[in-house]
């Protein structure tokens, strides 16, 4: 076991950048809610004045906000997260990008392991067996492996700018990966905002103060990524998709010591663990795209946490709220929420909206607030 001073110094400025940062931008804006729920800061927005609702827009989804707002009937179906938001489409294409760039790295290392059939070191399946024989430190070309199609190079030695070289190497190789599967995030929090305003037709209605933890263990869609994003061990099977454990397996970094001094700092490439790190992305990003292309069923129009459209639908905000028909008129009637359970909207009628727009009371306001503080701490 031993520790490099320079990469946990380069751990310590990155962290402190992050705290920087963070409390710069606490201290440059003012903070209405530290709620990480879509209701709770639409409360808070329309509360101080910073959101204004659009009136005659009740049965209007996200998707249709750039169409002339108006009288309009229910839909049995709603437009999936892909149709109702451009930036899901964005996030989808880049994952698949991701997809795209693994296989052509491991393509890119199988033809360099064909064009260097050299070095001829005998069962190199999987890190440990990586030995200096591979991975030499005066190399200045690409070796490589016959059994595992590996390939490896040096740095050109063990100081600074050797260093420096190696976080290129990695940031290069794993920033798109680590920028796609953070993106993908954006997909699970929009779908798990979705899950939670439909509730608000369900029997026991919207609860809008939820403890920020708990759905990452009661939805499968974030369980799905909580699993993804960490770190597995190895004793774990390759079934398990993950990205730092199957990267490492396929991007190796080796960095032996002796008498308390690094030898040398080598980068070596597995095609194998690329390929199975290909071939989990791609199911990943599978998982990611029917989620996206899943449509809701039901009347209730999709916001998938869009805060106007939250704003547009919900008239009365209450801890709980359940939304449905309300009123009866013509020749409009009028969907919204309420404190208690309400009645299905009528399919074939046309829904307009009311003139108030939506209140947020400032009992609400206060008591969300408290709620999620009492929760929290």
């Amino acid at each position: 076991l031993a520790f490099a001073g320079l990469p946990l110094l380069i751990l310590g400025v990155a962290l402190l950048l992050q705290a920087v940062i963070a409390l710069s931008g606490m201290g440059a804006v003012k903070i209405l809610t530290w709620s990480s729920s879509p209701f709770d800061l639409t409360a808070a927005l329309v509360h101080h004045t910073q959101l204004t609702p659009v009136t005659f827009r009740c049965m209007r989804c996200v998707s249709a906000l750039d169409v002339d707002g108006g009288p309009a009937r229910p839909s049995e179906t709603q437009p999936s997260a892909w149709h109702a938001h451009p930036s899901v489409r964005k996030v989808v294409i880049c994952l698949w990008g991701v997809v795209a760039a693994c296989a052509a790295w491991a393509a890119l290392v199988m033809y360099l392991w064909d064009k260097n059939p050299n070095v001829l070191v005998p069962d190199v399946l999987t890190p440990n067996s990586l030995t200096p024989d591979v991975l030499a430190p005066n190399s200045t070309t690409f070796k490589t492996c016959w059994q595992s199609n590996v390939i490896s190079y040096s740095m050109p030695g063990v100081n600074f700018w050797g260093w420096i070289l190696v976080f290129v190497n990695m940031a290069v190789v794993q920033g798109p990966l680590t920028f796609g599967l953070h993106c993908s995030e954006l997909i699970v929090n929009v779908i798990r905002d979705e899950r939670q305003w439909r509730c608000a037709t369900g029997r026991k209605g919207l609860r809008t103060a939820t403890n920020p933890v708990k759905p990452i263990f009661t939805h499968p869609i974030c369980l799905v990524l909580f699993v993804a994003k960490p770190f597995l061990r190895k004793s774990f099977t390759s079934s398990f998709l993950y990205r730092h454990w199957m990267f490492g397996l396929s991007f190796i970094i080796t960095n032996p010591s002796n008498n308390g001094k690094l030898a040398y700092l080598a980068v070596g490439m597995l095609t194998a663990q690329i390929w199975n790190l290909c071939i989990a992305l791609f199911i990943f990003a599978s998982f990611i795209t029917f989620v996206a292309l899943r449509r809701p069923r039901g009347p209730q129009p999709a916001a998938y946490g869009h805060v106007q459209t939250l704003a547009n639908l919900v008239d009365e905000w209450s801890p709980v709220m359940w939304w449905g028909h309300k009123e009866d008129g013509i020749p409009y009637c009028h969907a919204g929420t309420s404190d208690h359970p309400l009645p299905d909207v009528k399919m074939d009628c046309v829904y307009a909206g009311s003139d108030a727009g939506s209140l947020a009371s400032l009992s609400y306001y206060r008591g969300t607030c408290f709620t999620f503080f009492s929760k929290s701490f």
